[in-house]
């Protein structure tokens, strides 16, 4: 049994779960957590520590960069949604469908612009 694997999910879920508990308390804090690249950070040091590869940490964190930018209008647009009254899940789908879009219109030009 790989235990390395299994630290790597505990540590990685328990965040998540930490952050979705505290959100129900303090929006603030939990908006603030959320906010931060902690996924991005856990895969950074998970990859580190596999292989010690700097150069794949570097276009790691580089596309994440990249893939941050078309993430964030579908934070906004399910905020609208919800206010409007429109059903959470209705919602939550409209944001992801944009979040699709922009992440494909961004593939497109970050393949033209050769950043990716």
């Amino acid at each position: 049994m790989n235990y390395y694997l299994i630290i790597k999910l505990l540590i990685s879920a328990s965040i998540i779960v930490a952050v979705s508990e505290l959100s129900k308390t303090n929006r603030f804090i939990g908006s603030f957590l959320d906010s931060l690249p902690l996924v991005s950070i856990l895969s950074i040091l998970w990859l580190y520590k596999d292989t010690r590869d700097t150069g794949a940490i570097a276009d790691l964190s580089m596309g994440i960069f990249f893939f941050v930018l078309p993430s964030l209008p579908m934070f906004p647009l399910f905020s609208w949604l919800l206010k409007k009254g429109v059903n959470f899940y209705v919602s939550l789908c409209a944001a992801i469908l944009l979040l699709n879009l922009c992440y494909f219109l961004a593939n497109l030009v970050y393949k033209k612009l050769n950043l990716i």
